[in-house]
């Protein structure tokens, strides 16, 4: 392969090499911004493009101002050159002062932190908005109203750098003043420069009518960013409740679980334990049962993380009997609900099982009867055992167990009584309305 020789032919290659280079790297860095922004959240883009219009507005009055303040007109009149530099470096010090004031009074807007030291910015810049005005009417008063018929629309982009961090730390009936004052100090000093009442009055009417239009695109610009601030952070609370939300919902799915199934298996165990101790062979067939039951609720739990499980109330009511008899409880059902709808099965089955929870906990029960009656408007489940201390209380809200079949229950309208009655038992009723109320929603009572 051949180099390119060191004359002009090679010149022009390198130098072709050198600039498709140079567009690659923009290539690769547009890119690279182009990506940086598509990552950026709906809030995020909407901050930047006001942060950016606003400091654009900024900086594009200043450019106003410099160029009509070396315009031919003015150039060619008997201004000093000093003074026309002067202005030219008073609206310049404006702009710098007045892009990280909109930022620092953006944010307080905000409520994002407090304008601090920087708000003695607004002094200083109030006091390069009067430098600037008196420059620009100096000029006027050099080249003449007839000669300077731009003279308002500078005036009018003095006011705009000042105005635009103003109106966003005070109320608008000050700024409302602040525009008043300024419009007539300019009005007054187009005069003393030897302009013309009619161009007196043309120059209030732009810098009034200027002056209300950046203040109401500024403040309503700031009030809608406020507004999406508020939305993201409303957004992200609700975000944080149903996570809270749904913590609480898989606690409460893991104690209905697991609490009878634990409790089962407690006393279960004991007996083995007691058995063994005794060289009763019935111990191996107590430790098969407890075996069973716990593969049991593994499945049942990783049914509770999968979402999936349903709740079969004659299930449940089967379940609760063999439990209750298998711990030396006399049980007894009552109806079984088959024909009640899958929401209100699901519903009651959770009471039954945390009745029966509750009977195997607490106490020493020797009878417990499970009933499911039709209401007027509903279906009624009532779970009574004996064996309760003398004594004991209840709290209406306590307990896990309790408040989370609350929940359930408060899910499809229905409610839930608990204590015990005071004469030695516990009764449970949950009642759960059916609309319309299905005809024969429970068979007739029976005994299991």
């Amino acid at each position: 392969m051949t180099l390119p020789t060191a004359g002009p032919v090679g010149s022009r290659v390198f130098r072709e090499a050198d600039v498709r280079a140079g567009e690659g790297e923009r290539d690769v860095w547009v890119r690279a911004q182009v990506r940086r922004w598509q990552k950026r959240e709906g809030f995020d883009k909407i901050d930047l493009y006001t942060r950016g219009t606003l400091h654009a507005m900024v900086w594009a009055s200043v450019l106003c101002v410099v160029l009509l303040s070396v315009t031919d007109p003015v150039r060619r009149s008997d201004a000093p050159a000093v003074l026309i530099v002067a202005t030219v470096l008073a609206t310049i010090a404006q702009g710098v002062c007045s892009v990280p004031l909109v930022t620092r009074t953006l944010d307080s807007y905000l409520g994002q932190g407090a304008v601090g030291r920087r708000v003695l910015a607004l002094p200083a810049t109030a006091v390069l908005l009067v430098a600037n005005a008196a420059g620009l009417l100096a000029l006027g008063g050099y080249v003449g109203a007839e000669t300077f018929p731009e003279l308002p629309l500078a005036l009018v982009a003095t006011v705009w750098p000042f105005l635009t961090s103003l109106v966003l730390v005070v109320p608008l009936w000050a700024s409302g003043a602040y525009i008043a004052v300024v419009t007539a100090a300019m009005s007054g000093g187009t005069l003393l420069a030897g302009a013309p009442g009619d161009f007196a009055l043309g120059t209030s009417a732009g810098v009034g009518f200027g002056s209300v239009l950046v203040c109401t695109t500024v403040r309503l610009s700031a009030w809608t960013l406020r507004i999406m601030q508020k939305l993201r952070d409303a957004r992200d609370v609700e975000t944080r409740l149903a996570v809270a939300e749904e913590r609480l919902r898989f606690g409460r799915d893991l104690h209905d679980v697991l609490g009878r199934n634990l409790a089962v298996i407690a006393l279960k165990s004991e007996l083995a334990v007691e058995l063994a101790q005794r060289g009763k062979p019935s111990a191996t067939d107590q430790m098969v049962e407890v075996q069973r039951i716990a593969r049991a609720s593994q499945q049942e739990v990783r049914d509770v993380v999968r979402g999936y499980r349903e709740i079969d109330l004659r299930t449940e009511l089967l379940g609760a009997q063999g439990v209750l008899r298998a711990a030396g409880i006399e049980c007894t059902v009552h109806g079984d609900g088959g024909r009640l709808p899958v929401p209100v099965q699901s519903v009651l089955g959770w009471a039954v099982r945390e009745a029966a929870t509750n009977v195997l906990r607490h106490g020493d029960p020797q009878r417990c009867a499970i009933k499911l009656e039709a209401a007027r408007d509903g279906v009624r489940l009532v779970v009574e055992n004996d064996g309760v201390t003398p004594g004991t209380t209840v709290v209406p809200d306590g307990g896990s167990g309790l408040h989370g079949l609350r929940e359930r229950l408060a899910a499809v309208g229905g409610s839930l009584e608990a204590g015990p009655t005071g004469d030695g038992r516990f009764h449970l009723a949950a009642a759960v309305p059916l609309l319309p109320a299905p005809r024969n929603t429970v068979p007739s009572p029976r005994e299991s």
